[in-house]
């Protein structure tokens, strides 16, 4: 089979265009998994940071109610 110049320029343009979307593709997934792993990992740090958060907010609480601040008698100046 006897390929003409413009069938041989034809098929090039289409493995190169294909070539450029697989890349373009490549890419984007790649960078939809680095998106989804630094959204994962900052959803972590969220929940971590919440939790330490309601400790503290807890064991504040506690405390609150076992030592309740001291009243001070107010005198009237009149």
């Amino acid at each position: 089979m006897t390929e003409s110049i413009s069938s041989r320029k034809r098929d090039a343009a289409i493995r190169t265009a294909n070539g450029v979307f697989q890349v373009w593709e490549t890419r984007t997934q790649l960078v939809k998994q680095e998106t989804q792993a630094a959204s994962a990992a900052n959803d972590a740090k969220t929940a971590r940071l919440k939790a330490l958060r309601l400790e503290k907010e807890k064991l504040e609480a506690e405390e609150a109610a076992a030592n309740p601040p001291a009243t001070v008698k107010r005198i009237s100046a009149g």
